[in-house]
């Protein structure tokens, strides 16, 4: 594939209209209250008390949040959810209580109606300081000194439930990814080395779990491939087979990263582990803007249908030697962005999460975006930005945007990640926000409430039921309700 310059990239931007011919099939969305750019009435309107926005349109959404008298979960008026899985509580078939700190999930369709997930747990640090690691189960250990993992949970049709360790011996397991091929990519936010933390072995790898084979999961191998580094998640173009990573890093802020795989590699079950570990290419974006300009930060983005040109840069040593691998470019070399969180691959590319940007960010402050990077035309688009929430603890705002699904009902569906009360919420086609869910377990105090993330939002196959973790203490969530489509 031919370099897209910066001077095709800008003669293309002046004939088409960039950021409007260039959009995704998702369309510029954009986030109230305290969106940014909310330009579109439609988009900063507010619903009446009967549901209207003052525009002939229906408010987006379920309703309003309501109660939950056991403290755990509000929902919409006619929807319900079930606790899967519950750290200290639920066990696996092994006898050992449910490891803790769930975080990404996936899920697969399993024979005769069931729902398999398989389930990151973000345990980083030495093991013996973990009360509900991952068991070190025989034959599935990467580094005994570590707690992380993977669990599969298989959700029968008549609601029983079983759970068995799918990788264990892994460290900080927070996003991922599933891939076409029907498995999952458990990736490893940390650079910790061997003698680090306790452990034993080299961190910040991507593993392959198979939630429907457990002998292919035998004897965990890294995907060094694919560098070592702080990941968070990772999406496949099934196309191409290029794999998409982000990285949650700081200091200075991490990169978004494409590895491309050697000629007449074919990915399938188990074949990533078989790679050389300096197979294929892993690179890092450079984008520009429709006048040519080089773009240090995507918090200089500050208006929803921003559109950039991106170029890819490759990085020297994939496997961090002697020098982390955000911190090998030189200036004006590659494009960062601050905590770089969820992706999901739709509409023929990825969407990816920036959940934040502060003072540690040249650009503008703001509390999450949401960009699409389209492969074909090798730009990436500001779908979501959310405006700086000034008050976390109020109810009705949003920020620190994480793990995201596409939602099989339209738009988006994204877990809060951010200050004071946590959310899932839905991001419509036009640009506007509905809640779907509110955290109400209080790990604080009545005078200091303190609200745990949301993670692992995912649709079923079938999409009749979002699953979602609260992370602390560690619950896997099923929710069912009257979903419906969410008009544009």
């Amino acid at each position: 594939m031919s370099t897209l310059t910066r001077r095709d990239f800008a003669r293309r931007s002046a004939v088409t209209g960039a950021g409007v011919a260039l959009a995704g099939s998702v369309g510029a969305l954009a986030t109230a209250p305290g969106a940014l750019a909310a330009e579109d009435p439609e988009v900063a309107g507010a619903a009446d008390a009967d549901g209207h926005d003052g525009h002939g349109h229906g408010a987006p959404g379920y309703g309003p949040l309501l109660p939950d008298p056991k403290g755990l979960l509000a929902l919409p008026a006619g929807f319900s959810y079930r606790v899967i899985t519950h750290s200290g509580r639920t066990k696996l078939e092994t006898g050992e209580f449910t490891p803790s700190n769930h975080d990404g999930t996936a899920t697969f369709d399993g024979p005769r109606g069931v729902t398999l997930l398989v389930a990151n747990h973000e345990l980083g640090g030495p093991r013996t300081k973990v009360k509900y690691p991952v068991p070190l189960t025989e034959g599935l250990v990467y580094d005994p000194a570590a707690a992380g993992g993977c669990t599969v949970v298989e959700v029968r049709r008549g609601g029983e439930v079983a759970q068995w360790v799918g990788v264990a011996g892994t460290a900080t397991n927070c996003a991922g990814g599933s891939t076409p091929w029907g498995t999952w990519l458990t990736c490893e936010e940390t650079e910790d080395r061997a003698g680090q933390n306790g452990m034993t072995k080299d961190h910040g790898y991507v593993f392959e779990v198979d939630p429907y084979d457990r002998r292919a999961n035998r004897g965990p191998k890294p995907i060094k491939a694919l560098g070592r580094y702080a990941h968070e998640a990772v999406v496949v173009d099934p196309k191409r087979g290029h794999l998409y990573l982000t990285e949650d890093a700081a200091g200075p802020n991490g990169l978004f990263y494409r590895w491309t795989p050697p000629h007449g590699f074919r990915p399938g079950r188990g074949k990533l582990r078989t790679l050389a570990d300096d197979a294929g290419v892993l690179k890092a974006p450079k984008c520009y803007d429709s006048g040519g300009r080089f773009v240090d930060d995507l918090s200089r983005a500050t208006k929803t249908g921003t559109v950039y040109g991106v170029d890819w840069v490759e990085v020297k040593d994939r496997d961090a030697r002697t020098v982390p691998v955000r911190k090998q470019f030189d200036t004006g070399a590659v494009t960062r962005a601050r905590k770089l969180e969820g992706m999901w691959w739709a509409d023929g590319g990825a969407y990816i999460v920036s959940s934040y940007a502060r003072a540690e960010s040249p650009g503008a402050q703001h509390d999450g975006q949401v960009w699409f990077y389209h492969p074909g035309r090798r730009t990436l688009t500001l779908k979501v930005l959310l405006g700086v929430n000034p008050d976390p603890g109020k109810d009705g705002a949003y920020d620190g945007p994480d793990n995201i699904t596409v939602s099989p009902y339209g738009g988006l569906v994204i877990a809060e990640d951010g200050e004071g009360i946590q959310h899932l919420f839905g991001a419509t086609e036009r640009g506007r926000t509905y809640p779907i869910a509110r955290n109400e377990l209080n790990g604080g105090t009545p005078e200091k409430p303190s609200y745990s993330e949301f993670t692992g939002v995912t649709f079923s196959p079938d999409g009749r039921t979002l699953y979602a973790n609260i992370q602390t203490p560690g619950i896997m969530l099923a929710i069912t309700g009257p979903w419906r489509r969410q008009r544009p």
